[in-house]
Parts: C-alpha cells; sequence; structure tokens
C-alpha cells in the first residue's frame, strides 16, 4: 500500500515533458545496448503513455487507456493505404532477381560501359541504379549484385576490396530512387505525397549514381590496378544485350510514367510493375519454387518494416502528448543562428546515429522530432516562399528534408560498425567462397562516403534538382 501511495505521489508530481526527456534518453540506451528499435520505441512509447494517463487519470484507469491506445495504434497504421506501397515494391524486387532479370540488366551495363578505367565498377553501379529502380530495398540490391558482380571483377584481376566496395555504396542508391520503401515511410510519417516525394527521389538518385560513377574512375585512373577495364565488345554484342535489360526498364517507365501523368496512385503504379514483373518472370520460366522464395523474402522484410513503424508509432503518440517535437521545434527556431547552419548541425547529427542505427531505424527514430524543427526552421507550416528563411514553401521544404535526410541514412548503411550493407556484401561474399571480409567490404566503401557528401553538398546547393519533378504535377 505503501509503495502505492509513493507511486501515486511521484506521478502527481511529474513533469510530463521531463519525462519525455528522461524516456527518450533511455530509448538511445536500449538501442544502443543492441535492442531492436521496433521493441524498444514500443515499450519506451507504451510506457510513457501509461505514465502521462496515470497521472491524469489514475493508476488503473490510466493503464487501461493506454492499452487501449496502444493496442489500436498496428491495426489503425496498418490500414493505411499508402502503407500497402511497401509490399509491393519489395515484390516487384525479389521477383526480378529469382527470375533472373538482374543479370541481363548487369550484362548490358558490362557491355556498354566496361570499356572505362573502372568499368566494370561502372557498369555495378549504373545496374544497381536500374535494379534499385525496380527494388526499393538496399540490402536486397546489395545481396542481388554481391552474388553477381564481385565475382565477375575479380576474374579480371579487381581489387577485392574495391569491387565489394562498389556493390556495398550501389547498394544504398536504392534508398532514394523510386520505388523506395524509405521514402514511402518518411511520406507516412511526416504526413505528405507519397507521389511527390516518390518523384522527388529520381533526379537527385541520378545525380548519385553519376557521382558515383565519376568517382570509380578516378580511382581508377589514378591506380589502375584498382580495376581495369573491359574491351573487345563490339556494337553488335553491346546492342544484342539490350532486350535482356528492356523488363527492368520497362517496369521503371511504368511506374515513373503512370505517377506522372495521374494516371495511377502510387499504390496502383506499385501493383501494377509487380503483375508486369510476375508475368516477365513466369515467361522467363520462373518455377514454383523460386516464386514461393521471391514471396517469402519479400513476406519477411515487409513484416520487418511494418513492425517497426508500429513501434516507432507507439513512441510518437507519446512524443504527441508530452509536446516534445513542438519544443524542440520552438528552440531551433529561437536559435540565434543562420538557418542553414543549423541545418548543417541537425545532418551532422545523423552522420553520429548513422554509425550506430540501421537506415530505416534511425529515420523513424528522429523525425519525429528533427522534421517539426526543420519545418520551423524554415519559417513554419503556413510560410510563403518569399518570408522564408530556406527560400521553399513548407511544401517543398518538407520534400526538399526529406530527400535530404534519405540520402543522410544512406551513409549509415556503408559506415562502421553496423554499415548494414556492408555486412552482407560480405555474408554473400563468404558465402560465395570469396576472400573477403567485412574489413575489406568497409574500406572498399569509405570513398563513397565522400561522394556522398558531395551528393547532399550539390542538392542543398541546388534544390531544384530535388523539387523540379514533383513540382510539374
Amino acid at each position: 500500500m505503501d509503495n502505492l501511495i509513493d507511486m501515486k505521489a511521484l506521478l502527481a508530481g511529474m513533469d510530463v515533458f521531463t519525462l519525455s526527456l528522461w524516456l527518450s534518453g533511455a530509448l538511445i540506451v536500449l538501442v544502443i545496448m543492441g535492442v531492436r528499435v521496433a521493441f524498444a520505441t514500443a515499450f519506451i512509447g507504451f510506457l510513457g503513455l501509461c505514465l502521462f494517463f496515470m497521472q491524469k487519470q489514475g493508476f488503473d484507469r490510466g493503464l487501461i487507456t493506454a492499452m487501449k491506445l496502444t493496442g489500436q495504434i498496428p491495426h489503425s497504421k496498418s490500414t493505411t493505404y499508402a502503407l500497402s506501397l511497401i509490399p509491393t515494391f519489395i515484390v516487384i524486387g525479389y521477383l526480378a532477381y529469382y527470375a533472373g532479370l538482374t543479370g541481363y540488366l548487369f550484362e548490358a551495363a558490362k557491355r556498354w560501359l566496361g570499356w572505362m578505367p573502372g568499368g566494370l565498377g561502372v557498369a555495378t553501379v549504373f545496374a544497381t541504379a536500374g535494379f534499385a529502380a525496380v527494388s526499393g530495398a538496399s540490402v536486397a540490391t546489395s545481396a542481388v549484385f554481391a552474388r553477381i558482380a564481385i565475382p565477375e571483377m575479380l576474374k579480371i584481376g579487381y581489387d577485392k576490396r574495391f569491387a565489394a566496395g562498389v556493390v556495398a555504396a550501389g547498394g544504398t542508391l536504392a534508398s532514394l530512387i523510386p520505388p523506395s520503401a524509405i521514402l514511402v515511410i518518411y511520406a507516412i510519417i511526416v504526413e505528405q505525397s507519397v507521389g511527390k516525394l516518390l518523384l522527388a527521389g529520381f533526379l537527385p538518385g541520378a545525380v548519385s549514381a553519376l557521382i558515383y560513377g565519376a568517382l570509380v574512375v578516378g580511382l581508377a585512373r589514378v591506380k589502375p590496378a584498382l580495376g581495369p577495364p573491359v574491351r573487345g565488345y563490339t556494337w553488335t554484342q553491346r546492342f544484342a544485350a539490350l532486350p535482356g535489360a528492356m523488363p527492368i526498364l520497362l517496369v521503371v517507365f511504368i511506374i515513373v510514367y503512370s505517377i506522372y501523368f495521374g494516371w495511377a496512385t502510387p499504390t496502383e503504379a506499385g501493383a501494377l510493375g509487380a503483375f508486369v514483373v510476375l508475368l516477365m518472370a513466369l515467361w522467363k520460366g520462373m518455377r514454383w519454387n523460386q516464386l514461393r522464395g521471391a514471396l517469402m523474402e519479400a513476406a519477411k522484410l515487409t513484416v520487418m518494416i511494418f513492425t517497426m513503424i508500429w513501434g516507432v508509432l507507439i513512441y510518437v503518440r507519446f512524443l504527441g502528448f508530452a509536446k516534445l517535437p513542438d519544443a524542440f521545434a520552438a528552440w531551433i527556431s529561437s536559435l540565434d543562428q543562420p538557418a542553414m547552419l543549423i541545418l548543417l548541425a541537425i545532418l551532422g547529427a545523423y552522420v553520429v546515429l548513422g554509425m550506430f542505427m540501421d537506415a530505416i531505424g534511425m529515420l523513424i527514430l528522429t523525425l519525429p522530432v528533427t522534421f517539426p524543427a526543420v519545418i520551423a526552421l524554415n519559417g513554419g507550416p503556413d510560410v510563403t516562399r518569399e518570408a522564408s528563411a530556406l527560400g521553399m514553401t513548407s511544401e517543398e521544404c518538407a520534400i526538399w528534408f526529406g530527400i535530404i535526410v534519405v540520402k543522410m541514412a544512406e551513409l549509415c548503411l556503408i559506415t562502421p560498425p553496423i554499415g548494414l550493407n556492408c555486412f552482407v556484401v560480405a555474408g554473400v561474399a563468404q558465402d560465395s567462397k570469396l576472400p573477403i571480409t567485412v574489413q575489406d567490404v568497409f574500406r572498399g566503401a569509405s570513398p563513397f562516403f565522400v561522394a556522398d557528401v558531395i551528393t547532399v553538398a550539390v542538392l542543398i546547393a541546388f534544390p531544384g534538382i530535388v523539387l523540379w519533378l514533383p513540382g510539374l504535377l
């Protein structure tokens, strides 16, 4: 009884904002300790809701209210129409892989681009960009091309670290090039147009691929032993490789074209793309066990993403009651510093976080706080372009920041110690009996960190690259 009285006294004197700060700190500790983001955020969110409603309604009623609210979130958010886009994009990627369509894409890129210094590396970058346009999942892209591209590069004498780094970095392009699952998640969390965000990622993704390609050529030119060119293909052989790559290019065209001209919603475009890839896979001779494998892999990845969304949205609901995002946004906007300097500080924090968290977890954990802060930094939700600190309307700022922050999230896929893409590439290489370790992959991917920083600088300096396509809708 005494303990219960002490608990009630503690709750009565508790400041909700201070509580949210303590629980957010506890969440960071749990994540650093290795607790999965989905479970850590769900636990902290539920605990925060319990304490909040216990303070307002008493111990018993507060606990019941928190349990009801927590139980409603997974169902209510799972039925969100935009979320159905994620599994369709993932299915497209796995069907394309299991049907062998990626091999044709890489072969075409090799014949057309292999003559340059580091030509197979450049071909890998653009092949991963092409596959990213039907995959939407960075890990899947890296795993696919670790099996296809690395053996080819090692066969002609590529440095093993260089070869592995190209594949790990190329896989990150799937985070930005539509259809991108992570852009859909961003759109849902910040309540922005999925279609506009997907279109906004197209040109920045192309710019990122070009910068990656230029880096590969530059490194191979300075140190030719990294990646010798591949010569000997005739123009007839090059054109003969194009029909095999057409199915993937056709799917990309269907998705982007239908969204751009408004013939289909993003969800309908994703479903149409999945149907087209399925028909192509069956035409190529896909067997039942391959179809089953593709669907099972897609289901596993979808469940993982949905579980993370559920957990984080429980935490976000608590933050909403505690008004922590509003307080952080007000503090950011009150700082007597240039808006661009504050934005760079926020992006620098993402670089640090990316060393310890996976891309999706990092975004869905931080966006409830950083997104309102950036909108406030721009001038508020109703600001005009003329009065804006960053020269954009609030909608433009939301789309632009989404592309920037997703590009920052790509960094965490190739930076130690988490670097999920690097672990995937190393795992696939070791399964294939290739002499490549995780350390080799991290060292090979390190130059691409510089390329990503350059890409972010370009997108910050020239926001029109991001805003041009969605502005045409």
